[in-house]
């Protein structure tokens, strides 16, 4: 119940960041195709929609980017593209934090868990896509902090679903939610607690 609306909203932010970057850097490809949008129907897969609940991971339809139209140096360019997907993510998760902080004391059961899941979803989110693994969003900023071309990555993309298929069932995937996922989401839910707590002293 509460899965849903989070996984949606994630999904649709974190595409619309990576186009409206773009856009906002010159390559008005993603504005042509329909995908500079919140509209969740432009931007999710039915297959990765589906994989996120089955699988543990999933993803949306890519947002087309053409980085020979963006306006600044190539390389920079789909790194900040690349990384406004994460950090969108990670925008959301503090919004549903404070959120939490400032009316989890309202006694809302609903908004509680909503909030609840919507930080730790879009954690999820912004934590596995900046794996450097193509083609999440990770191997798009390695290739922008790397020297030279790093031709090496675009080869490997075409690998990079099973890969994350041997994550998934080897329990690589397992060890990134506990020791990463996880204690990240504790730390916003004890961020909210904080919050909560100077509102009531104040």
């Amino acid at each position: 119940m509460y899965l849903l609306p989070g996984i949606i909203i994630g999904l649709t932010c974190h595409e619309y960041a990576h186009g409206w970057v773009a856009n906002y850097l010159g390559d008005g490809t993603a504005r042509y195709n329909g995908r500079l949008t919140l509209n969740p129907v432009a931007h999710l897969d039915p297959i990765g929609f589906l994989m996120l609940f089955f699988a543990g991971f999933g993803w949306a339809k890519p947002v087309p980017v053409n980085p020979y139209n963006l306006q600044v140096n190539m390389k920079q360019g789909m790194l900040l593209v690349a990384l406004a997907g994460p950090a969108t993510n990670v925008f959301i998760a503090l919004v549903a934090t404070v959120l939490l902080g400032v009316f989890g004391g309202l006694g809302l059961p609903f908004l509680n868990n909503f909030l609840s899941v919507a930080i730790y979803i879009n954690l999820v989110l912004a934590i596995f896509n900046l794996i450097p693994i193509p083609p999440l969003d990770g191997s798009r900023i390695l290739a922008g902090l790397l020297p030279g071309e790093n031709a090496w990555l675009d080869h490997l993309e075409q690998y990079g679903f099973i890969i994350l298929i041997v994550l998934v069932f080897s329990g690589v995937l397992r060890y990134i939610f506990d020791y990463l996922i996880s204690p990240a989401a504790n730390t916003f839910l004890n961020l909210a607690d904080a919050i909560s707590m100077l509102l009531r002293l104040w």
